[in-house]
């Protein structure tokens, strides 16, 4: 899930922004980029608290609709491909 709005002709899901707000997402609009997947050890080194909610890292659970829609796309899409999360550079 990214606040990043997906390039032109790239296959993702905007999140609805109430499902957003459930979640406690900080951007307006939240979309899920369904031809990439995060591959990575977890916990993660990028894994924190959430403020407020420590030791909390999980911000929850999708609608199971809106969890099948994902699923539904990203076989569509041949599963994608992965971005690899364990690189310490991808969110320098």
């Amino acid at each position: 899930m990214t606040n990043r709005p997906p390039c032109r002709g790239q296959p993702a899901i905007e999140v609805p922004q109430a499902v957003g707000r459930q979640l406690g997402l900080a951007a307006e609009r939240s979309w899920i980029i369904v031809d990439e997947w995060n591959r990575s050890a977890w916990p993660g080194y990028d894994i924190r608290p959430i403020r407020g909610r420590e030791p909390d890292v999980s911000y929850g659970f999708i609608p199971a609709g809106l969890f099948r829609q994902i699923r539904d796309a990203m076989l569509a899409t041949a599963i994608g491909r992965p971005a690899d999360r364990d690189d310490e550079g991808v969110y320098s």
